[in-house]
């Protein structure tokens, strides 16, 4: 079935024309590239033929079947580049308008023009291969080309054959851009920059320029590796079609572009490299980033262009965040409740840094604490703890924020993060309207070290003897659960350990530290000395139920919550003022009191042994006198839990004696 094609498209694309939206037909199609999936095209308007790169966001026209050989399409945005001296057209956007047809013309490559050479072509009736000779062109390549609008097709019946005939409207002869008029012949790399959309970069473009606004600027970092020292910085852009992409920057190209680089200007970037995005280190929803090296322009548009937002977010519920991956980046906003004191915090290469720790909640009915690093601390920080304290409560929304799963979840700020209090947009409004209206006296459950995954709605309740019955903790996941038992027994001579105090990236290192030959303290790991050490707890404790005893280990944070104490002044007490009467009356204290504990449970590998591991999250003291007021109600033989205390220790002595010999017997 003939079709008339756009003539001369080919030679008009290549020539730089960006606007005629020609009708072409799909000869060939090869997926291209091992790391990320390409496709190359080889497109016709029946005369010509040239390859061709689809935009990654088309890929699903190939997968779908939508396009393939023989399919006539009409290219809406597309444009030309050249690639190690070979013109390659790269399309960005088409449409199908006939998807299936027979090979139209005796279509030849471009570049064969001028040489004569014969080639062969698919014949999709018969499936030989049709020879064309490019000496017998004539004159129809002469003098100037005429191109046609592929926008309205004409159909027509032609005699006895029914043939249908699509003739795109004539447009008139292709013009060059106006900026070439009278400037005489265009050389290589003459044309201006064309603005693209950040969505549509890819590296097959030859001149292109993108119109952004920067909403971050990370630190100036200098690094030293093989090839010596250096340093870095980058930025992110974020365009009027909603597109990100971040810039980077090495050594002079620094010296170039640092001071000029301001977040919520807008400026006009060209002349820079492509290169797939680093996504350790990038969060940006795009696969490249921009290298700027010194060719590339950095020019400030004077103007405000309203239609660039100032800043992009995709804010998730608290809620959410129990369930996101460990190191994600996310936005994050909320109504700041309490926000801790700066404390200042030895990193791995002996600098002082700065953390303080503030508790964000929302209408999701959780809140969950942001650790803010840095000069942050002091500068956003300091500005929300005289906020809180003056009795206002202020929104706090957050870029680029990292999760973190240590104990619970939590969310802390990184280089590029960015924190906005009190923005104008309807997100925080709304928090706003709703926190004044009542929200600000509604309960909400932290989802940073206090529950487990899934939160108190999945909570699993167990009595001691089911872990061992029930086999939990030997999956591939550990087991969550909640136990209501009582502490028996405490170790006490291995109760902490010396740990290291240095930060590696945004965690305190905490490995086992011991006394160098100078009296100094020495961190095998970090390589580091230090005048003072960390005390963190080690406790090796049991707990036992009416149903049987077990061994649990409380780390830091729990081991608190059960002593009451921190680690240290629990270890100066024995070790330092040798208060051993003083010791023993704390730990005494803790023995046969009733906690809800939240334990994780996970079976680990010693050596060549397996062992069940269970690690307490959380300790909870039980209120023995609100219960026992509670049970009032149901037994006369409330006394027990509001009488002395003595007695309610000797009856956990019976019964511990009596579920030991139980257990031992058995």
């Amino acid at each position: 079935m003939p079709v008339n094609l756009t003539q001369n498209a080919v030679s008009a694309i290549t020539a730089g024309d960006v606007n005629s939206k020609p009708l072409v037909q799909v000869l060939d199609i090869k997926l291209i590239g091992s790391t990320q999936e390409r496709y190359r095209l080889l497109i016709s308007d029946s005369v010509l033929t040239q390859h061709a790169m689809l935009a990654t966001q088309l890929n699903d026209l190939v997968k779908s079947g939508r396009i393939r050989k023989g399919t006539v399409v009409q290219l809406i945005d597309y444009i030309c580049s050249t690639v190690q001296n070979r013109k390659i057209i790269v399309i960005l956007n088409m449409e199908t308008i006939i998807p299936d047809c027979d090979i139209i013309g005796n279509p030849k490559m471009i570049g064969d023009l001028d040489t004569g050479v014969q080639r062969s072509v698919p014949d999709r009736n018969n499936g030989s291969a049709t020879l064309t000779n490019n000496n017998n062109l004539g004159t129809q390549n002469s003098g100037r080309s005429n191109f046609s609008n592929s926008n309205n097709l004409i159909s027509r019946n032609s005699g006895s054959n029914n043939v249908q005939s699509f003739r795109p409207t004539v447009q008139p002869a292709y013009q060059p851009p106006p900026i070439y008029k009278n400037h005489g012949a265009i050389v290589k790399n003459e044309a201006p920059a064309r603005i693209v959309p950040i969505a549509a970069l890819n590296p097959y473009q030859g001149r292109w320029a993108v119109k952004a606004r920067v909403t971050a600027k990370g630190d100036l970092r200098r690094y030293n590796n093989a090839r010596g020292d250096g340093k870095v910085f980058s930025f992110d852009l974020l365009d009027s079609d909603g597109g990100e992409i971040r810039v980077t920057c090495f050594n002079a190209v620094v010296d170039r572009f640092y001071d000029i680089i301001e977040v919520g200007k807008v400026y006009m970037i060209s002349k820079g490299s492509l290169k797939p995005a680093q996504k350790n280190f990038n969060h940006l929803q795009n696969e490249w980033e921009i290298f700027l090296d010194t060719s590339s322009t950095v020019d400030l548009c004077p103007d405000e262009d309203a239609s660039i937002p100032q800043q992009q977010f995709s804010f998730r519920p608290i809620s959410d965040i129990e369930n996101v991956e460990n190191n994600s980046i996310l936005d994050v906003i909320g109504i700041v409740i309490s926000v801790n004191p700066s404390v200042p915090i030895l990193r791995k290469n002996g600098m002082e840094t700065q953390r303080r720790i503030l508790n964000l909640k929302d209408r999701s009915g959780r809140s969950v604490e942001l650790t803010l690093w840095g000069d942050f601390c002091n500068r956003e920080g300091q500005k929300l703890r005289e906020m809180v304290e003056a009795g206002h409560f202020p929104v706090l929304a957050v870029k680029a924020g990292k999760v973190n799963d240590f104990t619970g979840k939590s969310v802390g700020t990184i280089s590029s993060t960015q924190l906005f209090i009190d923005p104008d947009f309807s997100e925080a409004h709304v928090l706003r309207d709703w926190f004044d209206g009542g929200g600000k006296d509604v309960a909400s459950q932290s989802i940073s070290r206090e529950i487990m995954p899934g939160g108190l709605k999945n909570e699993i309740r167990k009595t001691v003897s089911q872990i061992r019955d029930e086999g939990l903790g030997r999956s591939d996941k550990p087991d969550w659960i909640t136990v209501k038992a009582t502490i028996s027994f405490i170790k006490t001579d291995t109760f902490c350990y010396t740990a290291c105090p240095l930060m590696i990236g945004e965690r305190q290192c905490n490995k086992k530290v011991a006394r160098s030959g100078n009296s100094r303290w020495l961190c095998d790991r970090c390589n580091q000395e230090f005048e003072e050490c960390d005390y963190r707890y080690l406790l090796q404790t049991q707990i036992q139920d009416h149903t049987g005893l077990t061994w649990v280990t409380a780390f830091q944070e729990s081991g608190e919550e059960i002593l009451g104490c921190s680690a240290k002044d629990l270890y100066l007490l024995k070790y330092e003022e040798e208060n051993e009467l003083r010791f023993a009356e704390m730990i005494k204290s803790c023995l046969f009191t009733q906690f809800m504990f939240r334990l994780k449970i996970k079976e680990e590998i010693y050596g060549d042994e397996q062992r069940v591991k269970i690690t307490v999250v959380k300790a909870e003291k039980e209120d023995r006198i609100t219960q026992g007021t509670r049970c009032s109600h149901c037994h006369s033989s409330s006394s027990l839990y509001i009488g002395d205390t003595n007695l309610i220790r000797d009856f956990h002595w019976f019964l511990a004696i009596f579920t030991l010999r139980k257990s031992v017997l058995d």
